[in-house]
């Protein structure tokens, strides 16, 4: 049989200087433990991706007899999985919001073969036989199911031997390509980065690079709904916050956090939470090299005559169309704000720290 394992494209991320250097490499080649953190691909179109991206990501379907069922596959390095099996559906889209069933997967034979996770977990560990999805291990609702999944389709059976069929699906975020309304400034439409310092226009994509810098607005603004779209890269065998780490700060003060962290609980200092502040409601954070949106009202905090700090700012934010932060008041800073004070006009950054993100239709309405 024609081997299934593509060529593998490294990024060495110098830290000091944010160079990357790419090697391509052919066959499956023995990463060594650093090699395996820096692995990462930013084009979904890359023809060196592995069989293992094509599996990863999102399915959709049905338990024989009609009970909805949603999972999202998460490849954790060469020949590793992890499934989360959610009752009623997708996040956003019918999960019950509360039950789990993890799967471990292999690859055998071009697809992963799936069963109950075994022997001790915690979350997020490296090794994808300790790796757990939820930080409570078992989750609520977990049962031993199995599985195997090709890349377009998963077949299964629950603990009470009835089969399940589910489909891969690349859902598609409502607000993506959203056209900015006559009042809008906008910030990148792929045609120039004059709106800010640093950043690089990529000439083939025209997506805007943060090449692992931190970027930011020159203009500064105050209060605002603003619309822009990311790509998180495919970085496997990394964890936590070494897979696609990024944020967006509000007025350079308050940061939402950009992350890959498609399919785990969703908590502050993963995709789409307030970092050290609050969680999202849900984790809408899609598969990564998917486009997605944050869709963002902000309201800075204001100070009275005196200086003093009278009322908090507050956020309303959609990711990927569905409300993850309601009205939510932010009661402070997050880390490595600027050090004017609160209820101060300010830029609007897109953190680099060491990661390529990609970025695209970046457009703000101002407010009173």
């Amino acid at each position: 049989m024609k081997p299934c394992v593509g060529r593998w494209t490294r990024y060495s991320a110098w830290l000091c200087g944010l160079a990357f250097v790419v090697v391509a490499v052919a066959g499956s080649p023995e990463l060594s433990a650093a090699d395996k953190s820096t692995a990462v691909w930013t084009d979904p179109q890359d023809p060196t991706l592995p069989i293992e991206f094509k599996i990863q990501g999102e399915y959709a379907g049905q338990i024989e007899g009609g009970a909805a069922l949603g999972c999202q596959v998460i490849a954790l390095g060469p020949g590793a999985f992890q499934a989360v099996l959610l009752p009623g559906g997708l996040p956003g889209d019918g999960w019950d919001g509360q039950n789990k069933i993890l799967m471990d997967g292999r690859l055998e034979d071009c697809q992963a073969t799936f069963g109950p996770p075994e022997g001790e977990r915690k979350y997020l560990a490296g090794n994808p036989d300790e790796f757990s999805a939820t930080r409570q291990f078992p989750p609520p609702g977990h049962k031993p199911y199995t599985a195997t999944a090709c890349g377009q389709a998963m077949n299964g059976k629950t603990d009470q031997g009835q089969p399940f069929a589910l489909k891969k699906v690349i859902r598609k975020s409502p607000t993506e390509g959203a056209s900015p309304p006559a009042e809008a400034i906008v910030l990148f439409d792929g045609s120039n980065t004059d709106p800010w310092n640093g950043g690089r226009l990529d000439e083939a994509t025209r997506w805007l690079n943060t090449d692992g810098r931190d970027i930011l607005t020159k203009p500064k603004f105050h209060n605002f709904v603003i619309h822009f779209e990311f790509l998180l890269p495919y970085r496997p065998e990394a964890r936590g916050q070494g897979r696609g780490n990024s944020g967006f700060y509000l007025v350079d003060h308050y940061e939402v956090q950009i992350l890959d962290s498609f399919g785990l609980d969703g908590v502050n200092n993963e995709c789409g939470g307030i970092y050290t502040k609050a969680d999202p409601k849900v984790n809408m954070c899609y598969a990564p090299l998917t486009w997605q949106t944050y869709d963002a009202e902000f309201t800075n905090a204001v100070r009275d005559a005196e200086g003093n700090k009278v009322t908090n700012a507050r956020l309303t934010l959609r990711h990927n169309g569905v409300t993850i932060h309601e009205n939510l008041e932010i009661n402070g800073p997050t880390g490595g704000h600027r050090n004017e004070p609160e209820g101060t006009p300010g830029a609007l950054k897109l953190q680099g720290h060491g990661n390529p993100l990609q970025f695209r239709n970046v457009w703000i309405v101002e407010k009173e």
